[in-house]
């Protein structure tokens, strides 16, 4: 079966697995598991529980394999992580509270 999904933790290719992904299929590059919320169209930090499907069940680990029924696949659930942006919200946050 051909898609375009990518690893949400190392953005390699998962095009060589068949969809539905198993609970406990993992990225062969960096040994993520995959069946995890980061990793789902649903998983939205702005919503309450980090989670756009309102009957679903919370989930405290987000990077862990999950038995959620609502689970589908993300194409874009790689974000890169932007250290600059990071070490600045950071410093930010440590100069209004003064740490």
């Amino acid at each position: 079966m051909s898609h375009s999904l990518v690893c949400w933790n190392c953005s390699a290719s998962l095009s060589a697995l068949t969809l539905p992904l198993r609970r406990l299929e993992i990225c062969k590059a960096c040994n993520s598991e995959l069946h995890v919320c980061k990793m789902c169209v649903e998983y939205d930090t702005s919503y309450a529980k980090h989670c756009r499907e309102p009957t679903a069940e919370e989930v405290r680990k987000k990077t862990e394999a999950n038995f959620c029924d609502h689970f589908k696949p993300k194409n874009n659930a790689f974000v890169a992580k932007n250290v600059s942006e990071i070490e600045k919200s950071k410093s930010a946050l440590d100069a209004l509270f003064k740490k």
